[in-house]
């Protein structure tokens, strides 16, 4: 995902995929589109989804620094609006590269202000990054990157005390297993007893498996259903942050980035889909000026509209701008 070191990072992972999945994966890169889609109406994409201003008391969230054990923050973290209650998940690090990305969470009654929780972090047992959390019933399940970007399952009660379940099984349409290497920035959905995972694979493409028991994900075809391009902003790599549904639609919050604007440049995008596989991108991408580097866009209703927050480095909130 968005790490300064993402390009020599990715040329260095890429040998351990097989030859077969080197070169799909090179062939992905070169292609234009794959967003044919039933959806072609200026409409598609409503002001209240995509016009965003940032609010002046940005960051409303940032590292705690040198002495603790949070000194940088990295990556997607998550925050959910549960009743009156804001959650924020956030991965904390020593601020080396090697150093065990773990789990931190705050709390927060108007989605500005945070109390970090006293234990954190809550979670430290494995390494933990680029999370989302969906809550199902009463149970908070976290999909997450751990060590290498294998996606890996988490659940809890109370969204502070977890349970590791471990990496998801993720296999090909003919079950067998996808190829050796890494696959992160998972985003789940789920809808009508079916659970739906968006992931990445060297951010060259994004793939969709589903499952009923959340033990077996079989992707729905084995070519990505959302691809780097042809514009400049999301040419290079991309990657799927979050599903919002919306008035019939579904709604892929994404980031990408371009090689004319630097490896370490990301920005907000959208995309629009009525099935979850075939996908339009927003025109009017990026959602904010790529030059601002605000990544991991996380839409947030608030009860009586749609906050944009951008969480990689620091967290940003960006209220509607309807005018």
């Amino acid at each position: 995902m968005s790490k300064p070191r993402d390009l020599c990072w990715r040329q260095c992972t890429k040998k351990r995929l097989s030859i077969g999945a080197l070169a799909w994966l090179l062939l992905v890169g070169v292609l234009t589109s794959c967003e044919a889609s039933e959806v072609t109406a200026d409409d598609d994409f409503p002001d209240e989804l995509v016009k965003f201003s940032a609010a002046p008391q940005n960051p409303i969230f940032v590292a705690a620094g040198p002495g603790h054990w949070d000194v940088r923050i990295r990556e997607r973290g998550w925050i959910l609006k549960d009743e009156n209650q804001y959650h924020m998940w956030f991965t904390g690090y020593d601020g080396t590269r090697n150093g065990l990305k773990m789990l931190g969470y705050a709390t927060s009654s108007n989605g500005i202000t945070w109390k970090r929780h006293p234990k954190n972090p809550v979670y430290c047992k494995h390494w933990v990054e680029d999370m989302m959390v969906v809550k199902n019933e009463n149970t908070f399940y976290m999909f997450a990157e751990g060590r290498n970007d294998h996606v890996q399952l988490l659940t809890s009660d109370d969204g502070v005390h977890w349970n590791r379940v471990g990496p998801l099984d993720v296999r090909k349409r003919n079950g067998q297993p996808i190829e050796l290497g890494p696959y992160g920035t998972p985003a789940a959905w789920f809808e009508d007893g079916t659970w739906y995972l968006f992931y990445e694979r060297l951010d060259a493409g994004v793939w969709l498996a589903t499952s009923k028991d959340m033990n077996v994900w079989t992707n729905l075809q084995d070519e990505p259903v959302l691809i780097p391009g042809p514009a400049k902003y999301d040419k290079t790599m991309i990657a799927l942050n979050q599903i919002v549904k919306h008035e019939g639609r579904y709604y892929a919050y994404y980031h990408g980035t371009g090689t004319e604007q630097g490896s370490s440049l990301w920005s907000t995008n959208v995309a629009v889909s009525t099935d979850l596989i075939h996908w339009k991108k927003y025109p009017a991408n990026p959602l904010l000026p790529a030059k601002e580097n605000k990544s991991s866009g996380i839409l947030v209703h608030d009860g009586k509209q749609f906050r944009l927050y951008t969480m990689h480095n620091q967290v940003d909130v960006h209220f509607p701008n309807l005018h």
